[in-house]
């Protein structure tokens, strides 16, 4: 739905990959949703959950065995995101490296993202 020429409406890193081929194997899920939802004090979060199937209008990235659908409510806004997994002493999460967002809040949870046509 939203390929330009050859490329994905995301990438993912190796790291990326590596930890979502890593949870679908554990889970024996179809792949990871993404989406995006109302809250938090930027206006808008990332969601995340397993899936036992893809929708009809999910847009369906596949790169080395990881497989991510994107909600349709999400597409445009995540169109261009690289997603990877980073572990740290702290925490350890998925990042999405995204050039539709204008601000992030402080605690890196929500996003604003640009509304400019």
């Amino acid at each position: 739905m939203f390929t330009v020429g050859d490329n994905q409406a995301v990438t993912l890193t190796e790291s990326a990959v590596r930890q979502i081929t890593r949870l679908m194997r554990d889970s024996g899920k179809h792949g990871l949703r993404i989406g995006v939802k109302k809250g938090g004090c930027a206006g808008m979060e990332y969601t995340m959950e397993y899936v036992d199937s893809a929708e009809t209008a999910d847009e369906i990235v596949e790169q080395d065995g990881a497989r991510i659908l994107i909600a349709p409510l999400a597409q445009m806004f995540l169109f261009g995101t690289e997603i990877d997994y980073t572990t740290g002493l702290l925490e350890s999460g998925f990042r999405f490296n995204n050039p539709n967002v204008a601000e992030a809040c402080g605690c890196g949870e929500s996003i604003k993202f640009n509304t400019d046509g």
